[in-house]
């Protein structure tokens, strides 16, 4: 049996935690991180303008500027570092408080935008909140909020992790009430982010081994049931299958095609910045889903690999600082830094297993980098919320806290 127990809470000062102290703690804050993540939003701003500046040829988006999207996507990134300084200067402690009451507030935009009339449909998917200046999309926001309520009830509920009814039925039931929201939108990319990352914390956080490996089984089940009693979900496996067959070459295996394409014709070092053909009314939603076959194609292998591996230590340190955080009996703030790097890390290798045909197509953007404005929000205020739970660790080895 699996029983991970967290660590009880030391004095602040206890000696241990001066001698577990790095010399990295004389900084404020992790300067690795913000390049990285400067890099990837930087990055992404240049393949969304690449990767839409030929959208105005076509018919739908006829009155928009060849600029249009670089300029939404811009303010987007600059409104994110704004509202990542603001989530920074917010004490963990606090965050801890806003949990509940943060997770209830998702559960209510994602009601509020299946109401007719209120929630805004794109392509059959009612996933919007029209507020005249931007939409909404609260499962993005959803996504930050099952972090920090899931790391929160952890924390209340640690000695009852080995009870069904005491410790899983209730989250489990709240993840359920998300994840039916989400199916009725529907949005099964983010209720998969959501429920991995959830199952997640409560593994981080101790639940019983037996439970948990039933847990697992019970989800797998769910999603299978779920692919194979829906017809178009059952289409986008078969078409996953062979997207170059005549019957899924022009259909649901079309955008998985052209972005096995746009990777052949980058090869190694790519055609250049802003040589990609399947750009160009090719590849749908190239600037969105896709982004990264667009820069596999422009940038070929080597940028690919680039981005990858960036994504993949940004993950690793994101795991770093939530050892460090429990390791100083700081168990929440722990909890949500790996909470962050289970969601981030997840949903970019979601997205990459997609571009490059290792996954079904699914309706998740690569994060930091496609364009989608809640999306680049959300996440720039979860690297806010982790890089505060960072500074506070290195106030507390250096004896400040």
């Amino acid at each position: 049996m699996l029983s991970l127990r967290l660590p009880t809470r030391r004095h602040a000062g206890a000696p241990a935690v001066h001698r577990a102290a790095p010399a990295a703690a004389a900084q404020g804050v992790d300067f690795a991180v913000l390049w990285v993540v400067s890099a990837l939003l930087l990055t992404g701003t240049v393949m969304v303008y690449s990767a839409s500046i030929a959208l105005p040829e076509s018919p739908r988006f006829a009155s928009y500027a060849s600029t249009h999207f670089l300029v939404r996507h811009a303010m987007a990134v600059l409104i994110g570092v704004g509202a990542g300084l603001v989530a920074f200067a917010v004490p963990v402690r606090q965050w801890q408080a806003w949990a509940k009451w943060l997770f209830l507030l998702g559960l209510i935009l994602l009601a509020i935008v299946l109401v007719p009339g209120v929630g805004k449909s794109v392509y059959g998917a009612r996933r919007w909140l029209s507020l005249y200046v931007f939409n909404l999309q609260p499962s993005e926001l959803m996504k930050l909020f099952v972090v920090l309520y899931a790391a929160d009830y952890t924390v209340r509920k640690q000695d009852h992790m080995q009870s069904v009814r005491k410790g899983f039925a209730p989250i489990g039931a709240a993840v359920a009430l998300v994840g039916l929201l989400l199916l009725l939108e529907p949005d099964m990319g983010a209720f998969v982010v959501i429920a991995a990352v959830a199952m997640g914390l409560l593994f981080l956080g101790g639940v019983n081994g037996r439970l948990f490996s039933a847990l697992i089984v019970l989800a797998g089940t769910t999603f299978s049931l779920l692919i194979w009693l829906s017809p178009w979900r059952r289409e986008r496996i078969f078409a996953y299958l062979d997207p170059f067959d005549d019957a899924n070459t022009l259909g649901k295996g079309y955008q998985l095609s052209h972005s096995l394409i746009a990777f052949g014709r980058g090869e190694l070092f790519g055609v250049g910045l802003g040589g990609s053909v399947e750009k160009l009314h090719y590849l749908p939603e190239a600037h969105t889903d896709f982004l990264l076959a667009v820069l596999g194609e422009e940038l070929g292998l080597v940028g690919v690999l680039v981005v990858m591996v960036a994504f993949f230590w940004l993950t690793r340190r994101m795991f770093e600082i939530g050892r460090q955080s429990i390791k100083l009996d700081r168990t929440f703030a722990g909890l949500v830094a790996k909470g962050i790097g289970l969601w981030i890390g997840f949903q970019a290798f979601i997205n990459m297993g997609v571009n490059t045909g290792l996954l079904p197509t699914k309706g998740l953007t690569l994060p930091l980098m496609s364009y989608g404005g809640t999306g680049i929000l959300v996440n720039c205020v979860a690297i806010g919320v982790l890089l505060r739970v960072d500074y506070e660790n290195r106030q507390l080895m250096r004896g400040a806290a």
